[in-house]
């Protein structure tokens, strides 16, 4: 029969194909415009209108999305060479209509076997495979399997259609384990058996498992290799373009840098605006297309725990990876930046078959009755644009709760911390993600986050980054295509420390709120507010920890404190310390660059800082402590400068007074409070800010709403 899918783009100047059949191809001058070609121009029936019409022996298709009337006719597929058609990759003019392009989407044999994608032409240059004695052997032994699970058919021959023949979905799961007793032990996925569904296509799917030669394992990957804290790290470095590594349009690279030293750990590729609308077409057509949006939602969760363990068993090569491209303590980063990166994955996949509407009673139509309900649906292809600070954590974040969904996603790392989100996409590979499903883009914010916040096919942009950049994201999505988005932006985060705490609690949580992770934390408390009696003691005892810190090469197992992330964020810090000098802060300890190769900054804290002053009011974004006196019992006059800011990410509080810290918290101006802890987040916990600070949340079951459409359909009856 035969097998014509997807081709991207031919021209049809004749006849097709040496077998007779009835085919249905697809003819857009928009993408959902569908229509059918015959012999060399188009020839419209009159029962072609917006909806399917089906007569005698052959259908008729039209669009789907109602954009603009399509045309339908029948192309007959005769006993013939294969003339006239012609493999282009890109669509072509119609013969007779050169200002309409003929686009071949899919194809219906005359036994109503509708074949998607592009195989056709793979398929018919490469003949069926020709079976050895042995593999005969098999195939009649599967036959035999077949013919027990479909007792109604008195013959399974080539064409007998498993499930035509009335399996059903335990059949499926018998067929597996038949067959893994009849071929020692092979292991197919239910899936093969869905896309493999005649007796002869599955017998071939099988003797290519056989053999070990089967056509959809992964193809080669170009690695950057690199011996390092006793591995050996294997880093792709290209883009991730549809379920394969690729160079960018015009084989354009950058270089990508190892804080700890400054040294070059390799050339990455550099996506184009070319590259993007490659990702995303790939993208448009697993979400539409492809087996991502037939499995079950139970499937997709199996899927995406498949790819949390890979990343559990990679964890020390993502956490050297994170060390080397992002400058991050070792430890820290198996703990956190991969750590949660695989809980996440767990957590979200676990949310996958437990996504439901609702049923809602409305008013009748007498004498009639009527039934609502709503459908949460995933949103279409999505883009995540992630920040540097947590290369992999911020991408899982986003990504986990987005393919849960059941969306399809193009993800834009920082373009100075590529390498865990290129490893991610190979771990996707081997976790068996369809292909076009994630798509990995390293490159400037301005071609490529650019070209995906601008594109009229993504439906969604998740963003963490600046608020000045999350403002012109949000400015680009809305002229574009109304997309949806989330933003998680700047934060100056408060802490308020009462007199009444326990002091060396709130000097180790006060340290972690501010140099956790170098200070490169979009929650670090950006200003701390000190009750007057415990002021000179909390700051003697922050200096004291300070002075312990261990600075160093972030691979040592005892560093605590490791380089920025990259030299320009490094002369950022030097800037902003000095500014608070030259405005009257007390520089108390740091404030410089560590004398040694790489881009280390010495952990910094300032006091009697006013509330006029720069740094009071701007993010450092670094290891700089902002310390601030407020009078003794003072609460509300604290609460007053605590929220005197445009940011609202997240703030904290000390004291051991419930009542005052549960007043406190209703009134900060935050997405989140701590406390009597600090940067204590789950992924069960949604996480956003408030004001400047973005809206949207990532994490907890509310991050599920960012990347779902609800739908609301009624009946009557």
């Amino acid at each position: 029969g035969l097998e014509l899918g997807a081709l991207g783009g031919v021209r049809v100047g004749g006849l097709v194909q040496r077998a007779p059949c009835l085919g249905l191809v697809s003819a857009q001058q928009s993408p959902g415009a569908h229509s059918v070609q015959s012999g060399l121009g188009p020839k419209v029936p009159e029962a072609a209108k917006q909806e399917g019409r089906q007569g005698p022996g052959r259908r008729s298709w039209c669009s789907r999305r109602r954009k603009a009337p399509a045309t339908t006719a029948i192309m007959d597929f005769q006993a013939c060479e294969r003339a006239g058609v012609e493999d282009t990759g890109s669509p072509r003019p119609l013969p007779t209509a050169p200002d309409r392009l003929l686009l071949v989407k899919n194809i219906q044999l005359e036994d109503g076997k509708m074949i998607p994608a592009a195989h056709f032409f793979g398929r018919a240059d490469s003949s069926a495979l020709e079976l050895t004695e042995e593999e005969l052997g098999t195939a009649e032994a599967v036959r035999g399997a077949w013919k027990r699970i479909l007792p109604s058919v008195l013959e399974v021959d080539e064409s007998t259609d498993f499930f035509k023949s009335g399996a059903a979905s335990v059949d499926v799961v018998r067929l597996v384990e038949e067959v893994k007793e009849l071929c020692e032990g092979l292991e197919l996925e239910n899936e093969d058996v869905y896309m493999a569904t005649t007796f002869g296509d599955f017998i071939q799917l099988l003797v290519r498992r056989l053999r070990g030669d089967d056509k959809e394992t992964e193809g080669p990957i170009d690695y950057v290799e690199k011996a390092v804290n006793k591995l050996t790290l294997r880093m792709p470095h290209q883009l991730f373009i549809g379920g394969a590594f690729v160079d960018a349009e015009g084989g354009k690279t950058y270089e990508t840098v190892n804080p700890t030293d400054g040294s070059v750990l390799c050339q990455v590729s550099l996506a184009q605006v070319s590259d993007v609308d490659k990702a995303v077409a790939a993208a448009k057509d697993a979400f539409e297309n492809g087996l991502w949006g037939k499995i079950s939602a139970r499937d997709r969760g199996r899927l995406l725990y498949r790819l949390a363990e890979l990343m559990e068993q990679h964890q020390e090569e993502l956490a050297t990876i994170e060390a080397l491209d992002a400058g991050a303590v070792y430890t820290l980063a198996l703990k956190t930046h991969v750590g949660m990166s695989v809980q996440t994955f767990r957590y979200f996949a676990g949310w996958c078959d437990k996504i439901q509407g609702s049923t809602i009673p409305i008013n009748q139509a007498r004498p009639n009755r009527n039934l609502t309900m709503t459908r949460r649906e995933p949103i279409g292809v999505c883009g995540i644009i992630i920040p540097w600070n947590y290369p992999l954590m911020m991408l899982s974040w986003k990504t986990a709760a987005c393919l849960a969904a059941g969306n399809t996603v193009v993800i834009k790392p920082a373009q100075v911390t590529p390498l865990t989100a290129l490893k991610f996409a190979e771990l996707t590979l081997k976790a068996g993600i369809p292909k076009g499903v994630v798509n990995v883009l390293p490159g400037s914010g301005s071609v490529v986050g650019q070209r995906l916040s601008d594109h009229p096919d993504v439906r969604k942009i998740g963003f963490t980054g600046s608020t000045e950049v999350g403002k012109h994201i949000m400015r680009s999505c809305a002229l574009s295509n109304v997309k949806k988005v989330s933003l998680e932006l700047g934060g100056k985060s408060p802490l308020l420390i009462f007199a009444d705490c326990d002091l060396g609690k709130a000097v180790q949580m006060g340290m972690s709120s501010v140099f956790f992770n170098k200070g490169e934390n979009c929650i670090a408390a950006g200003r701390l507010f000190v009750e007057d009696s415990i002021h000179d003691q909390f700051v003697r005892r922050v200096v004291e920890e300070v002075g312990k810190m261990k600075i160093g090469n972030p691979l040592d197992r005892d560093t605590s404190h490791g380089p920025q992330n990259h030299l320009a964020h490094l002369q950022k810090l030097l800037e902003y310390c000095q500014r608070g000098v030259e405005e009257g802060a007390t520089l108390v300890c740091g404030g410089r660059q560590v004398p040694r190769p790489g881009f280390f900054f010495e952990p910094t804290v300032f006091t009697d800082v006013q509330d006029h002053m720069f740094i009071a009011r701007e993010e450092s974004f670094g290891p700089v402590m902002i310390i601030s006196r407020f009078a003794d019992g003072d609460v509300d006059a604290v609460l007053t400068r605590a929220n005197a800011t445009e940011f609202g990410l997240a703030s904290g509080v000390f004291t051991k007074d419930i009542n005052k810290a549960l007043y406190i918290s209703d009134k900060l101006e935050a997405g989140t409070v701590f406390i009597n802890t600090y940067n204590k987040t789950d992924v069960a916990a949604p996480f956003g800010g408030f004001k400047q600070s973005g809206f949207g949340k990532d994490l907890g079951e509310a991050a599920l709403n960012e990347y779902l459409r609800v739908k609301t359909v009624t009946f009557e009856y």
